[in-house]
């Protein structure tokens, strides 16, 4: 979503696939700025993998569920854009693409696998974006189902 918004009332949505739960959020741009519109979250586990890293049929039917829910509101707000990232969960999993390929179909949006340090970016973004705008150095600690980050940062460079 780094591409520049036009309309100040575009409404962005963002989804995190992660290892324990699912989160989508639709934001309204403001003059730069982020307005949550609406939330949602739910405990999908999808990380809960075997001994051979691959995902349970029962988290990919878990999985695929939520995002069916998700897509009810997306297709209810029409957001102008869509990112979907999976993490740790996602990289590990040998047979991701049995989940990813019907997932992406139910969004109609592509899903992003993400590395660890795309992760951590992103999450330090979202933190220095809600805390004053000093250059004071941060430590930001991102304890996720599957992996942990420790991102270091001043004001929004990290």
């Amino acid at each position: 979503m780094n591409e520049q918004i036009n309309n100040q009332d575009a409404l962005l949505c963002a989804i995190d696939l992660g290892s324990n739960s699912f989160h989508l959020i639709i934001a309204k741009s403001d003059f730069g700025e982020l307005r949550p519109v609406h939330t949602l979250a739910e405990k999908v586990q999808l990380g809960e993998t075997s001994a051979q890293a691959t995902l349970s049929p029962a988290a990919i039917t878990r999985g695929l569920e939520c995002l069916e829910r998700f897509k009810q509101l997306i297709d209810s707000t029409a957001p102008a854009k869509i990112r979907v990232v999976g993490t740790n969960a996602l990289r590990r999993a040998k047979n991701r693409q049995e989940f990813i390929e019907p997932a992406e179909l139910v969004l109609g949006a592509p899903i992003d696998v993400i590395y660890g340090r795309e992760e951590a970016r992103l999450v330090y973004l979202g933190v220095a974006h809600s805390l004053s705008d000093d250059e004071d150095t941060r430590l930001v600690v991102d304890i996720g189902g599957g992996s942990t980050e420790f991102i270091w940062g001043n004001g929004l460079n990290r």
